[in-house]
């Protein structure tokens, strides 16, 4: 008994920050972890590689059970997802506080756009490259869920996708890989803040390791299949950025990569994350993807499941309750080393000491700082500060936008003109009596007394196929000096599982814009979606579009700035949106081949389509101003330049219009002949600058090694001697600018 009471003792010193520690030197994290880890049984270890769902806002399948709480009191939970806010936190903290060795959980929750506040999908944000304004929506969402008792957040998805269809792609920053390794590390910086241990710091969980973006058909969870050139060059990027940028831990995907899941692909997370790139905080499954190895034919049973994730180094089972029934006896039969479980629980442990939850467990509960942080109006002024900027316009015939706030009569048609709840889009924290601005309401917001607002659905809902509304928002627009029309898809129908093969309009919403059309006033159509969508169309016939994705909290007041100028649309487009999905996987930095097509069209024996143009409707990197820019006077400071130098490049932008704007000034190059065949451009650099009318700027690049540099035949990181092409534009089809230099030998 004396020597058990001195055990207890001892471990809560060190646990609890009591221990008696010399003056010369404290105890580090990592001597505190091996202390602890002494201390456990093995059960305790798989413990803390097992993660449970709360009782609510499950975000995948669920499997019963009974004894949760009685499971998180014997030690054998690790960590928790989908338990909300700091009074449900902490009373299942308390639970975990009377296991034998009160290790505290941690907890985790989809913060993918904002907690109490909601911000733009992520793929809008990505449409405003804007950097620092991302990073202040990640940072946001952080204070928020981190005063709701939230310590880990399933966030960024930095997978890059080239096929719309893949429902996810709200979910990151697009097809570009250089874009969307800038975003990866603002948004983990965002989440993270200063440091981790901070009570408005949450950890970022980096998704999903890895080309879960490339599922065959843009199909969820499907098989990917692709060479080592394409993993490292286009998808593997970003995810190193975030590990570069400090990620506390990655989550592994549901996808198989040529033919090995990746929950149990061993290449992937030891030999590269923990490996090459000495990533050191922990891998945790997807939903119950340990478990669904034995789908995919590739594990037998839960046991080998658990054997291959353990080896491959998925540290902690998300709801997969695999390590919890068989990870112990592997061990026992000596199926796994011992060694492998340590080093999981190291990591896991390592960040709980991090955060600071063995000083004080309930640090992060704190219901008087929840009330105080949740929902502040600073939050939802960011929010629309963001959504205005993620706003992309597509067309402006006549400079028909903005609007004057002096218009008599504006009327408002569509399913989505007034819908609130489509507003937030997909994976977002649902909230009872949430108020989300509708653009109806944003447009009332915006106007005077002296403005009237008519308004019609048209249509019942975004899928409804009938006609029954045409006739009355015909006449509605007859009345009205100007239509603002609000069609797309609903929420739902862009996100996890929610893969489209069939991306137009929905429904009957673009015959309504034709009926309206037929009105003969003028049309303003608002797209709104989660995803690139086909709406050939009202391309061709709408006199003014802005595609406005999913906005978040304030989305009706963000687009209200934008439709009477209150703010200049700046957005471009993160991807490419196609004609037809028959084009699909589309994008810009596809490579030439050996009959390219000379002009937009087949040809005779080219690469092409007979029944269509190669060009999309919409490239990479568009995106229109209220105001007009031009670029000029391109130079560089040699045309000749070896591999240990660099080439400064300047250009003059200019704001030649009446209104003041951004202008996001696109750097591409091109390794005209090289070993491996190279893409016809890629994007390297890119300046997002303010101009006010008549205003000018130098606007400088430099170019070094590592943009010219890509895997050679041999797999190699080099930059070989040759031509270059650059080119600098406001979009990856509209080059400006162009010149050319040599790389030579040193």
């Amino acid at each position: 008994m004396k020597k058990q009471l001195l055990l207890t003792f001892s471990f809560l010193s060190i646990c609890f920050g009591t221990y008696a520690q010399s003056k010369k030197a404290a105890i580090t994290i990592d001597e505190k972890v091996e202390r602890l880890l002494g201390q456990m049984t093995l059960e305790e270890k798989v413990g803390q590689l097992n993660q449970y769902t709360g009782d609510r806002l499950a975000t995948g399948p669920v499997t019963e059970n009974s004894t949760k709480y009685k499971d998180i009191k014997e030690g054998k939970v690790g960590s928790m997802l989908n338990v909300r806010g700091a009074k449900d936190t902490r009373m299942v903290q308390e639970i975990a506080m009377q296991s034998r060795l009160k290790i505290p959980l941690l907890f985790g929750l989809d913060v993918i756009h904002g907690y109490r506040v909601t911000f733009p999908i992520p793929l809008a944000e990505a449409a405003s490259w804007d950097l620092k304004a991302i990073e202040t929506s990640a940072r946001v969402a952080a204070i928020e869920s981190a005063a709701a008792g939230q310590h880990w957040t399933f966030a960024p998805m930095v997978d890059i996708s080239r096929d719309p269809r893949w429902g996810r792609v709200m979910e990151g920053a697009g097809e570009d890989t250089y874009l969307g390794s800038l975003i990866a590390k603002a948004r983990v910086k965002g989440f993270q803040g200063n440091k981790l241990g901070d009570l408005d710091a949450i950890m970022a969980c980096v998704k999903h390791f890895a080309a879960y973006g490339a599922a065959i058909g843009g199909r969820d969870y499907n098989s990917v299949d692709m060479s080592d050139r394409a993993l490292w060059e286009t998808y593997l990027p970003p995810f190193k950025a975030a590990v570069d940028a400090g990620a506390a831990t990655f989550m592994n995907s549901f996808n198989d990569l040529n033919g090995i899941p990746a929950t149990g692909n061993s290449y992937l997370q030891r030999d590269i994350l923990k490996g090459k790139w000495g990533f050191k905080g922990f891998v945790v499954s997807d939903w119950g993807s340990i478990r669904e190895m034995i789908a995919h034919g590739f594990a037998k049973n839960n046991a080998e499941a658990a054997q291959y994730a353990i080896n491959a180094g998925s540290d902690m089972d998300m709801e997969g309750r695999v390590y919890l029934s068989s990870l112990a006896k592997l061990v026992q039969d000596r199926k796994v080393d011992i060694a492998l479980v340590d080093d999981a629980v190291r990591r896991i442990l390592r960040k709980k000491f991090e955060l600071g939850l063995f000083d004080d467990p309930y640090r992060f509960s704190n219901e008087a700082r929840e009330n105080k942080v949740l929902n502040s109006a600073d939050n939802r002024s960011k929010s629309r500060d963001m959504a205005k900027r993620s706003i992309v316009l597509l067309k402006n015939d006549k400079q028909l936008l903005p609007l004057s706030k002096s218009l008599k009569t504006i009327a408002v048609i569509g399913p989505l003109a007034k819908s609130e709840k489509d507003m937030m889009g997909f994976w977002s924290v649902k909230w009872d009596n949430d108020h989300l601005v509708s653009l109806y309401e944003g447009l009332q917001n915006k106007l005077g007394k002296n403005t009237q607002l008519l308004y019609a659905a048209g249509c019942n809902s975004v899928t409804d196929s009938t006609h029954s509304g045409f006739a009355e928002a015909v006449e509605v627009a007859k009345k009205a000096d100007v239509v603002i029309m609000a069609v797309g898809e609903a929420f739902d129908m862009s996100g996890e599982a929610k893969s489209r093969a069939n991306i137009h309009i929905p429904g009957a919403q673009e015959e309504l814009v034709q009926a309206v059309k037929q009105a003969g006033k003028p049309v303003v159509v608002l797209t709104m979606s989660g995803r690139p969508m086909i709406f050939n169309w009202v391309a061709d016939n709408a006199d003014a579009i802005l595609h406005s994705w999913w906005l978040g909290s304030e989305a009706g007041n963000a687009m209200a700035d934008v439709l009477f100028g209150d703010y200049n649309p700046a957005g471009k487009l993160p991807m490419t949106f196609p004609r037809s999905e028959g084009q699909i996987p589309v994008y810009y930095n596809y490579k030439s081949t050996g009959r390219p097509s000379p002009t937009d069209l087949a040809g005779v024996y080219r690469s092409g389509y007979i029944d269509m143009v190669n060009s999309p409707r919409y490239a990479f990197g568009y995106g229109l101003s209220y105001t007009k820019f031009s670029l000029t006077d391109l130079k560089l400071d040699k045309s000749k330049v070896i591999s240990t130098d660099s080439i400064s490049v300047t250009c003059l932008l200019k704001n030649e219009g009446k209104y003041a704007g951004e202008e996001v000034v696109q750097l591409y190059l091109q390794d005209v002949f090289a070993s491996v065949t190279r893409p016809v451009k890629e994007l390297k650099s890119f300046e997002k600058v303010y101009l006010k009318p008549g205003e000018s700027k130098t606007v400088k690049f430099v170019v070094n090694k590592e943009m010219l540099s890509f895997y050679d035949q041999k797999m190699n990181w080099t930059a070989e001697p040759g031509e270059f092409k650059l080119m600098i534009g406001n979009s990856s089809d509209h080059i400006m600018l162009q010149s050319k230099f040599e790389l030579e030998t040193n």
